[in-house]
């Protein structure tokens, strides 16, 4: 009885997988107009790995401007693998008439597999004839409509601070190859996060307009408008080497046997293709019920928080740490300052960032705070008061963390917060005086006047030389202190080297997507510094103005654009990366930081 079911099983198995095998002919259009363009498709679904000796039919009638464009397509749905391969041409009518494309055959596991025959319709009509050159090559009008790209976002009203999401998607019915960057799009006036994308392209069949395209993304990235009104983000562009097949010049033998793709006759031409403006209305946040704590924060939060102790002595620290999470532009978020009672000496947060970049910006930044109280007793840590506005519910939100009690006992130097002397004060106080004698006094007098000894002017003069030191010394940090945009100006340079060694530490050839990422990393925060641009304001664009202000040379502001625009290459192409391309950008980062620095400060001391 068991062998029997593995045997019904077994055959089921074969009728399936002998059933599941199809190839088909399709057009995206069966009725064209002359000179109309249009497109037909031999699909084979089945195990595509095992196909081959694809043989295309005559096509007699019409002429082939582009084909066989090969695209494979693989799926898992519930479990099971399905996979297709199609082989795609694009024709061109000859003359009216009615008209019918033959069998194309396929090999599958020595099985010979043939499609339907299709029967297309030439008919005259107002259709604008394309416009090609003499020589039968296909024309620019031609590549913009069968190669383009297309920049959309998922919504075109939005808050000031609230995500947009843009996709750039690539649309083709041509065969490419490798694809180039020519001109990255602008976002001024909005804060951008780069959403990550596939390294490689990864195709897929969808119908724009009634026509059957190629589509892949090639580009994502939210952005958070900075800034109230009408902001645009201009085009992405892109080189495109189309491959077209050459046409033929004779009807010989010879020429329609060569005329076959497995002998390559094809050739490629440049092509850039550009996307679309998108205009975003960004509108400014309610002037109306606005809580006191809010800082610009957007988007939907939880705040959360918790303390080290709430026992210790007067002298010793306690750790307070404050969590925020959620989605929205967490990277420009911040807290309230934070509010404590007398007798506590708190130093500035130390923060921490975790970023989850997928279609919707979220993560966790952290504020720890170190406080010290000074005083004995019973104190609070009143509650922090955190606001932001929710572009969903479009009302601002306030959030409260819990109110923490702590006790502190005396410690080693703390004051007494009782208030007076004790008993034993006044007795170490009573042991201090002593009375002055007023009696019984014995003088004797010198003879002729005795200089003042060097020695003496010496232990005078030099205290107060050291004096003054250490208060210019004080002055200098407590300015430096106050005047946190001249802090960075004087730490950019240093900050910068750091984060090159960063990256100098992963010049390995296997972390080319990370290197790139520190040395943008690192001149980005080295310009911002520098040239005191806000992250929320930050282009590539003003930074260059900002540059020519600063009579930076042209030399050294080309470099900082050619460093941008090989890191981002860097994204589409890694593997043409190597030690010697890292280690060459490396160099080129250091020393374009470096001469910048030199003619800043050149031009400081001038």
């Amino acid at each position: 009885m068991k062998k029997f079911f593995v045997n019904i099983l077994l055959i089921l198995l074969v009728v399936s997988v002998s059933f599941a095998q199809k190839f088909e002919a399709t057009a995206d259009k069966t009725t064209v107009g002359e000179n109309e363009r249009f497109q037909v498709y031999f699909t084979f679904e089945g195990q595509s790995s095992n196909v081959s000796g694809f043989k295309a039919p005559s096509f007699d009638g019409f002429r082939v401007i582009s084909g066989p464009n090969q695209s494979t397509n693989m799926q898992i749905i519930n479990g099971q693998v399905s996979s297709s391969i199609t082989f795609s041409f694009i024709l061109i009518p000859t003359q009216v008439g009615q008209f019918t494309i033959g069998k194309a055959s396929i090999n599958f596991s020595g099985n010979q597999y043939e499609t339907n025959p299709l029967s297309i319709k030439v008919v005259q009509g107002n259709v604008t004839p394309q416009q090609q050159s003499q020589d039968g090559e296909i024309s620019l009008e031609e590549l913009r409509k069968s190669v383009f790209i297309i920049a959309t976002a998922d919504k075109r009203n939005v808050y000031q601070g609230e995500q947009v999401t843009v996709t750039y998607k690539l649309y083709s019915k041509l065969q490419i190859a490798s694809i180039q960057i020519a001109k990255l799009p602008t976002y001024t006036g909005f804060w951008q996060e780069e959403i990550p994308t596939s390294n490689t392209i990864n195709w897929e069949i969808e119908m724009y307009n009634g026509e059957r395209f190629r589509t892949a993304v090639i580009k994502k990235v939210a952005l958070f408008p900075s800034k109230a009104g009408e902001l645009n983000v201009t085009p992405f562009e892109l080189d495109v080497p189309i491959v077209v097949k050459k046409r033929r010049t004779s009807n010989t033998f010879f020429d329609d046997f060569f005329n076959d793709s497995f002998f390559g006759r094809t050739e490629t031409i440049d092509y850039t293709a550009k996307s679309n403006t998108i205009k975003i209305n960004s509108e400014p946040l309610p002037q109306t019920n606005i809580p006191l704590s809010f800082n610009g924060a957007v988007g939907d939060y939880n705040l959360t928080s918790e303390i080290s102790q709430t026992y210790l002595k007067a002298n010793e620290s306690i750790s307070l740490k404050f969590t925020v999470s959620g989605t929205g532009n967490i990277q420009l978020l911040d807290l309230p300052k934070l509010q404590l009672p007398a007798g506590f000496e708190v130093y500035e947060p130390k923060s921490n960032l975790t970023i989850n970049r997928s279609n919707k910006i979220s993560g966790t930044k952290t504020f720890e705070y170190l406080v010290i109280p000074r005083v004995q007793g019973k104190k609070k840590i009143p509650a922090m008061e955190f606001s932001f506005f929710n572009p969903v519910r479009r009302q601002y939100v306030t959030l409260f963390s819990p109110e923490y009690e702590i006790e502190v006992e005396k410690g080693d130097g703390a004051i007494v917060s009782t208030g007076g002397f004790s008993k034993e004060d006044i007795r170490l106080l009573n042991e201090d005086i002593r009375f002055i004698k007023v009696s019984d006094f014995k003088f004797k007098s010198r003879n002729g006047n005795q200089l003042i000894p060097t020695w003496f002017w010496i232990g005078l003069i030099l205290p107060a030389l050291f004096l003054s030191v250490l208060l210019g010394v004080h002055k200098r940090n407590q300015k430096l202190s106050t005047n946190t945009q001249l802090l960075k100006y004087r730490k950019a340079e240093k900050l910068a080297k750091k984060k090159l060694k960063t990256a100098q530490k992963l010049i390995s050839g296997s972390e080319s997507l990370k290197f790139y990422s520190e040395i943008s990393q690192a001149m980005t925060g080295y310009l911002q510094d520098k040239l005191d641009i806000q992250k929320s304001d930050f282009t590539l664009d003003k930074t260059i103005i900002k540059l020519q202000e600063s009579n930076i040379s042209e030399d050294l502001q080309q470099k900082v654009k050619d460093i941008y625009e090989r890191c981002e290459f860097a994204r589409f192409s890694p593997a043409s990366q190597n030690l010697t391309a890292e280690q060459s950008m490396y160099d080129e980062a250091l020393n374009t930081i470096v001469k910048i620095e030199h003619q800043l400060n050149s031009k400081k001391t001038k």
